[in-house]
C-alpha cells in the first residue's frame, strides 16, 4: 500500500494524532484510520493511503457536476479515489465511497498529478473536477493536481459534501475555482441520521467558500418525507439568499431509491416544481431542476428580462445567448466563470 504523508493534522500524546482536514476532527490512535478510512496513523504520523490512486476517471459535461455557470457546454476531466468521510444512506457511489468500510486494501490506478493534467489537456477539457466521492479525503492529491492545473490555465472544481475545515479550504482556495456543494436538508437531526455529520458544519463551510471567493452552486437532493416540506425548502432557499447571495444557483434534484434507502419512492416531478417555485419566491435568481427531464427545468433564465439565455437538456447546452457575461437581450449580468460566449 502506497503511503503519502498527510497535511492538516497535529500530534497528540501516546502516538495519537488529530486530523484537521474535515470537520469531524478525528482523533486517530496508532495503527488506526479516520472515519474516511483513507488516512492512517503510523507511529504517530498521519498518512494518506489514496495519493495517486485513481478509482474513477471520466470526461464529463460540466453540467453533470452539476455546474451551470462555469464554462457552459464545456467538458471536465472527473477523477476520484475511494473513501468518504460521510456515510450517506442514499449514496449513489457507495461501491467506491464506502469501500474502506469493508476492505483494508486501497484499489485504484496509479496516476501522478502531472499525468492527470496532461489527460485533461489531451481530451480538450477546460477543467478538472474532483468528484464521485468526497474530494476532501484525497486533499493532498487534489492539491498537487490543482497547483499544476492552475499553472496550465485549467479550472479546478470540487463536487463536495461541504465538510472541509476552514484551514484546509483556505490552503487550496488560491487554486480552487468552483464547487458544487451538497446541502442535504435543513434539520440537524435528519442530517446526522442521513450522513453522520452536522448541519451547522456544512453551513459554516458554505460560508467559508463564499468568503474565499470560490464560485459555488448548491445542490439539494429532495427525498420524499425526509427534506421536502415547504418549510424546510424555504429555510434552505432563505439561507442561500441571506448568507451566500441570491445569484448562487440552487439545484433541486430528484431522488431515486439507492443503497440503504431502497424503501423510499422516487421524487415526483410536482415536488421539484414546488421547490423551484419556493426558491424563486425566496429571491433566488437561478433555481434548476435536476435528475428529471422537465422542459425548461435546466434553462438559465435571465433575472432581468425573464428570457432563456441558455437552454439545456440532459446536461447538454443547446443554445446560449450571453455576450461577455451579459444577457444578449437586456444586458443583465449573468454571473459565473467563463460566461462569455454567444452561441
Amino acid at each position: 500500500m502506497s503511503l503519502h504523508k498527510a497535511r492538516f493534522w497535529k500530534p497528540l500524546s501516546q502516538q495519537k494524532v488529530q486530523c484537521e482536514l474535515c470537520r469531524f476532527h478525528c482523533v486517530i490512535f496508532e495503527g488506526k484510520r479516520g472515519l474516511c478510512g483513507v488516512r492512517e496513523n503510523r507511529s504517530g504520523c498521519l498518512y494518506s493511503l489514496v495519493y495517486g490512486k485513481s478509482i474513477a476517471e471520466n470526461v464529463d459535461p460540466i453540467e453533470k457536476k452539476p455546474l451551470f455557470h462555469v464554462y457552459p457546454g464545456s467538458r471536465s476531466l472527473s477523477i476520484a479515489t475511494v473513501g468518504c468521510n460521510f456515510r450517506c444512506l442514499h449514496c449513489q457511489n457507495a461501491e467506491i465511497s464506502q469501500w474502506t468500510r469493508g476492505h483494508q486494501q486501497i484499489p485504484g490506478s496509479t496516476m501522478s498529478p502531472e499525468s492527470v493534467v496532461a489527460r485533461a489537456e489531451s481530451t480538450g477539457c477546460l477543467s478538472i473536477s474532483y468528484t464521485y466521492t468526497e474530494p476532501t479525503i484525497f486533499m493532498e492529491f487534489a492539491y498537487d493536481i490543482a497547483v499544476l492545473a492552475h499553472a496550465a490555465g485549467l479550472k479546478n472544481i470540487f463536487v463536495t459534501n461541504g465538510y472541509t475545515t476552514t484551514q484546509a479550504l483556505e490552503a487550496i482556495a488560491p487554486y480552487l475555482d468552483a464547487a458544487n456543494v451538497d446541502l442535504k436538508g435543513f434539520s440537524d437531526q435528519a442530517y446526522r441520521h442521513l450522513t453522520g455529520a452536522s448541519l451547522q458544519g456544512v453551513l459554516d463551510c458554505l460560508k467559508d467558500y463564499r468568503r474565499l471567493g470560490i464560485w459555488i452552486e448548491v445542490t439539494t437532493l429532495l427525498i420524499p418525507d425526509h427534506n421536502d416540506t415547504d418549510s424546510e425548502l424555504r429555510q434552505i432557499a432563505q439561507f442561500i439568499v441571506e448568507e451566500l447571495g441570491r445569484e448562487v444557483p440552487w439545484h433541486v434534484s430528484a431522488f431515486y431509491p439507492s443503497y440503504k434507502m431502497l424503501d423510499r419512492p422516487p421524487t415526483p416531478s410536482s415536488t421539484l416544481l414546488r421547490a423551484q417555485k419556493i426558491g424563486r419566491e425566496a429571491g433566488l435568481d437561478y433555481v434548476y431542476i435536476g435528475n428529471m427531464n422537465i422542459p425548461g427545468g435546466e434553462d438559465t433564465v435571465c433575472p432581468g428580462c425573464q428570457r432563456a439565455v441558455i437552454k439545456r437538456a440532459r446536461f447538454h447546452t443547446m443554445g446560449m445567448q450571453i455576450v461577455s457575461g451579459r444577457c444578449a437581450y437586456c444586458q443583465q449580468k449573468i454571473p459565473g466563470i467563463g460566461m462569455t460566449v454567444s452561441k
